[in-house]
This record gives structure tokens, sequence and C-alpha cells, in this order.
């Protein structure tokens, strides 16, 4: 998978995407993650990428020129047309089914905003997805980004080294992941539950399964409700 972002700040990116996972999905070519800067793209001493919102209001507006100049350029470094996505908080939720379903992408291309936001045409112009990491407001788009890049990028097959643990991941199966345990048995009088140290698979499926629901249904009981209402 290759994933492109535009950005106006690039070196944001460094640290996260060099360790971990996403660096070792890199290294053994499952991901190729490019970042090009907005900026490179303007046509003025000053490398402006934004202004005033016309219809007047407070913060500035990312303009149209310096994203498309960029997308465009972007476009044409690889032979895969992208699926293009927006980082706003005005976006559809993202989600683990929204995750797995962009991890079967061959390209994306993510554009991170500043500022009050784009200009709509960039949106419009680009043909492009809105998503959000949820209902509140960061000071960019970049933040959001990196989030979903690790969240895709785990996805790919042989990423994890067990493809099998991300299986049970919390919301996989729309529910909150079971609680989990390790050595040793005892630690502070906190005692593992004796069903996990029995060796009978078939309860321990049915104990994690019952756990799942309880934590589901203490901790996020509006999953189970999204469940009802897929059901019906």
């Amino acid at each position: 998978m290759r994933i492109d972002v535009l950005t106006l700040f690039p070196a944001m990116f460094e640290s996260p995407l060099g360790f971990s996972i996403v660096k070792r999905a890199q290294e053994t070519g499952l991901a190729e993650i490019r970042l090009t800067d907005i900026r490179d793209f303007t046509t003025d001493a000053y490398r402006k990428v934004d202004d005033k919102p016309y219809g007047g209001g407070p913060g500035m507006v990312m303009m149209c020129g310096p994203v498309f100049a960029a997308f465009d350029h972007v476009r044409t470094l690889s032979g895969d047309a992208p699926r293009t996505i927006l980082l706003t908080p005005q976006g559809r939720p993202f989600t683990q089914v929204k995750a797995q379903e962009l991890s079967r992408e061959r390209r994306l291309l993510l554009i991170a905003g500043r500022y009050e936001g784009f200009d709509e045409r960039i949106r419009e112009g680009l043909g492009a997805e809105q998503i959000s990491i949820g209902d509140y407001v960061l000071n960019g788009g970049e933040l959001p980004a990196m989030v979903l890049i690790e969240a895709v990028v785990r996805l790919l097959p042989g990423a994890l080294g067990d493809d099998e643990s991300a299986k049970d991941d919390s919301f996989v199966n729309g529910l909150l992941e079971y609680p989990q345990y390790t050595r040793p048995e005892v630690f502070r009088g906190m005692k593992t539950p004796d069903i996990l140290l029995s060796g009978d698979h078939g309860k321990i499926a049915q104990w994690r399964r019952a756990q799942s629901l309880e934590r589901t249904k203490q901790w996020r009981p509006d999953l189970l409700k999204n469940q009802e209402d897929a059901d019906t």
C-alpha cells in the first residue's frame, strides 16, 4: 500500500512513522508512506496557503491553489489512482470497519488541513471523502492522519507478524475486547481468573465472549444499540 500525505507540517510525522509496526511495515515493503509539503506548491514569495473567508468571519481558510497543485503532482507519482481523504471534524466518524475497508486499498492520499478549514472547492474538486476521528476540534489534521495511518497499516497482511492477533481487537466484532492476563498468576493480591489457566479452550472462548459483552454493556452500551439497530 502507498499512502501519501499532504500537509503543512511534514516534520510532525517523522517520529510517529519511525517506530514499531508502522516502521516495520515500511522496512518490509508492506507500506510506502510519502509526505508532501503543501507550501512547496505556492506561487508567491511568502508561500501563502490561506486567506480570509468570503462573507467575513474569524480565522483563515486554506486556499485551493496550493492544495490542488500538490494533489496534481502527487497523483502522478504512482500508477494507482488514490482514494482521497480530507481529515476534518466535519467528516464521518472513523471506525474499525472503515480502517478495515481502507486497508484493502492500494493507495490512499490524505490531506491534513489547518486554520478554519478547507475552501469547499477542495472537497468538491478532488472528489474527496471526509473523515473525523472524533467530535472535538484539533489545531489541524496531522494527528488524525497519523491515527488513520496506524489503524490502517496494522491491518495489512503481515504487519503484525501474527495476523490472528488483530481479529480479537476491540470493535472488530462490534464489541470491546475481553480482559487479558499474563504472568505472574497473582500480582498484589489480584489473581488471574481460573478459567484462563484451565486449558479448556472451549470454555475460555465462552468466558471471553461473555466478558466482551459485559464490558461493552458497561462501558460502551451504544455499541450494543448499534448492533441491535443493524439487526432490525
